[in-house]
């Protein structure tokens, strides 16, 4: 998808909408080149959808389409007064339904962007982290076990 063309997102938007919600889709959406770590986000005082345009570009139009599914949720349940936020039961109920991700991949260009690996000495899980972590001071999340560097 063309990221600089939103005349062609806001058709695909309503499209999706139509799609798996069954109601269209009023308001505006637009790309937001300064989102980095989000896919997308809704603003409800504005009623506005951003969208990242670097998700468009790098990864499959599936996934693209998951991001615009994921924010209409919110957006619906919004408009019709429902819990829209993440931890709402209505939320978590609409993304199960239109089968929409509940949080996005990584971009592809950002996914080895890691200075430290770190392993666990016992159950030997890796943690990819970009600023040092103290090993004195951490364990692992899973069982607990003492950190060690592999490689800086």
């Amino acid at each position: 998808m063309d990221p600089l063309n939103e005349k062609s997102l806001v058709n695909l938007v309503n499209d999706i909408s139509l799609k798996f919600f069954g109601k269209p889709f009023t308001d505006k959406v637009v790309f937001n080149h300064r989102l980095r770590t989000t896919g997308g986000r809704y603003l409800p005082s504005e009623r506005l959808i951003e969208l990242n345009p670097k998700y468009a570009v790098e990864t499959e139009t599936g996934e693209f389409i998951g991001i615009i599914k994921h924010e209409l949720c919110h957006y619906h349940l919004h408009i019709d007064g429902k819990g829209y936020k993440h931890g709402d039961a209505d939320f978590k109920k609409l993304l199960k339904k239109t089968g929409s991700p509940r949080h996005c991949k990584p971009l592809p260009s950002q996914a080895n962007m890691y200075k430290y690996l770190y392993r666990c000495k016992d159950c030997h899980y890796e943690y990819k982290r970009k600023r040092r972590v103290d090993t004195n001071k951490y364990r692992c999340g899973k069982c607990r076990g003492r950190l060690i560097l592999i490689e800086e």
